[in-house]
């Protein structure tokens, strides 16, 4: 479970943003991938060799780097989210015209290889996704993918039993299961919702007024399920002033995902553990700095912008995200 939303400034300045809701524990740290950096792939079991440096969160387990979300040299910025029930993907084949990719490895080749979301665009009839086991939940990862520009572009990845699409999202909302699209339809459930006083009304000779302010919000669904938090993360992104700074923009953003945060508690899956909000970052597609806070330590810091230099070809590990939370003394 994952919320990804974007956001723009009256500076036309372009944000992408994500929480990471998991029922596993995770130890993410930050990497730096320089370009020309090369890595194996697992279904050709030859190495792949990226175009492009990029700086992104993610965790190494048995041998295994994934990716949960990144932005590289050229302001492409991309997020992965469970699509439970939904994502189906290709079986290994043969044929040297398209470029096999494992599941959890997506995300990295897109962010080595793609400087826009024109450019994905242009490329994803050229890439086959496998399904592959991970490491960590020894099954494979139903995944789709969010993806944003410095053009202010965005779009959603999807494979399922149909194909591998890719969707324009207007909206600049992600969430999980079902697809983007019903989503996108499920938002005329609640076009009743408005920031604004609902007026008082008489049923039957009895007069109505509402309960003080916010009569307004009263449509909006309220629980932790991906429609739901879909739905309010659009509402919320579609009614705050649009930002005016950077800083704005990070206030902005940490404010509305407040809202769909879940803490431990709250979701407790079959296996006995809870899905919660491990941790929220906000990307700045421009600059490639990363803002960020964890479930453990609700201060917001900074990563980057720390794209490797081109001389070197080596992985950087720039530290874990999770941090002691320190108080401070008035």
């Amino acid at each position: 479970m994952c919320t990804a939303i974007t956001l723009q400034s009256s500076q036309k300045a372009n944000y992408i943003g994500r929480t990471l809701d998991f029922s596993y524990p995770l130890q993410p740290h930050f990497y730096a991938v320089p370009k020309n950096y090369r890595w194996k792939n697992v279904i050709s079991g030859k190495e792949i060799r990226n175009s492009y440096s990029f700086i992104g969160i993610g965790q190494e387990m048995d041998g295994v780097l994934s990716f949960f979300d990144g932005v590289n040299e050229h302001g492409f910025a991309a997020a992965a989210l469970y699509f439970a029930g939904y994502a189906q993907y290709d079986t290994a084949m043969k044929n040297p015209a398209v470029m096999q990719v494992a599941s959890y490895d997506f995300l990295h080749y897109i962010l080595g290889h793609c400087i826009s979301v024109e450019d994905l665009r242009t490329q994803i009839n050229r890439i086959s996704i496998v399904g592959m086991t991970d490491p960590m939940t020894q099954t494979v990862a139903p995944l789709h993918w969010i993806a944003a520009d410095q053009a202010g572009k965005c779009v959603v990845l999807e494979q399922t039993g149909k194909r591998l699409e890719l969707f324009s999202n207007p909206i600049g909302i992600f969430a999980n299961s079902p697809d983007f699209l019903w989503h996108m339809t499920n938002l005329r459930n609640y076009m009743e919702a408005s920031p604004h006083q609902t007026e008082e009304t008489v049923w039957g000779g009895v007069r109505l007024t509402p309960f003080g302010q916010a009569g307004g919000t009263v449509p909006l669904p309220g629980g932790y399920t991906s429609p739901e938090r879909f739905v309010r993360a659009a509402y919320l992104k579609t009614h705050i002033p649009k930002p005016e700074s950077p800083e704005a923009s990070i206030f902005s953003f940490f404010q509305i995902m407040k809202s769909v945060s879940i803490p431990k508690g709250a979701v407790v899956t079959d296996r006995g553990t809870d899905d919660y909000t491990q941790y929220t970052a906000f990307i700045n597609i421009n600059s490639s700095e990363y803002f960020f806070n964890t479930y453990e330590n609700l201060q917001i810091k900074k990563a980057g912008p720390q794209i490797p230099e081109t001389s070197s070809a080596k992985l950087v590990d720039l530290g874990e995200l999770i941090r002691p939370m320190t108080f401070e003394k008035l």
